[in-house]
């Protein structure tokens, strides 16, 4: 079971490749003869999102099987979804300062601490995020989702919270701008957002570590002063 639930550790932003592991190799392609014609055709290979998440689906499946008792799926809800974050917290490698030690609240410790490692609030915000989006495309129904439930949805709150106390970080939601649009001909700026981290897993929270940051950037002439139309 170790060696299953671990891949979902993948996602933890503290670990390089987060999402890039195996199972992305190159595409095949294969060459056919069409009236003389010599035609390639290729399989494009799934994106690191999709092969993240299909390894997030099994590997909740199999805690699922290892599950005392066992569960299945249709019997499935919020409270083992929580049930099941907790116990990836054993794999995490992000360190929580409990409220006795000396680093608590401080970003950079100066020194080590016994403080136990977990799994960071963005690293289980973009896992819930891809699962509920594999329950449903599994055949599930979006309302008896379990990873949308109220009270994961609570749980990952009170996680972010709590981290951020311990480590001093402030999770802050980031706000997306309305990109500003006009006639370019009249020298006009277009402002494009760029990659936030959302998650998508409907609790509103911004997923990747809660760090990610929208860059803009702007398409265009610079905006001119109207002309002087006094006589």
């Amino acid at each position: 079971m170790d060696s299953s639930t671990s891949r979902v550790e993948e996602s933890d932003p503290n670990i390089g490749g987060s999402e890039g592991g195996g199972g992305e190799g190159p595409s095949s392609a294969s060459a056919t003869t069409e009236g003389g014609r010599s035609t390639t055709s290729s399989a494009a290979p799934p994106s690191r999102y999709e092969s993240q998440k299909r390894r997030d689906w099994n590997t909740f499946l199999q805690y699922l099987r290892n599950h005392k008792p066992p569960l299945t799926l249709a019997r499935c809800s919020g409270a083992h979804v929580i049930e099941f974050l907790k116990y990836l917290d054993q794999f995490g490698k992000t360190k929580v300062h409990v409220t006795g030690c000396p680093y608590f609240g401080h970003p950079n410790p100066p020194a080590p601490c016994a403080c136990p490692l977990k799994q960071a609030w963005g690293s289980l915000d973009a896992l819930i995020g891809r699962l509920r989006a594999a329950y449903e495309e599994n055949g599930g129904k979006p309302e008896s989702n379990p990873f949308g439930a109220k009270a994961v949805r609570i749980y990952l709150r009170e996680v972010r919270e709590s981290q951020a106390k311990a480590r001093g970080i402030p999770y802050e939601k980031k706000k997306r701008k309305r990109s500003s649009t006009s006639n370019l001909a009249s020298g006009s700026v277009i402002a494009v957002e760029g990659g936030g981290s959302g998650s998508g897993n409907g609790a509103g929270n911004a997923g990747g570590g809660g760090d990610g940051s929208g860059g803009g950037a702007a398409i265009g002439p610079p905006p001119t002063a109207p002309p002087n139309t006094t006589v």
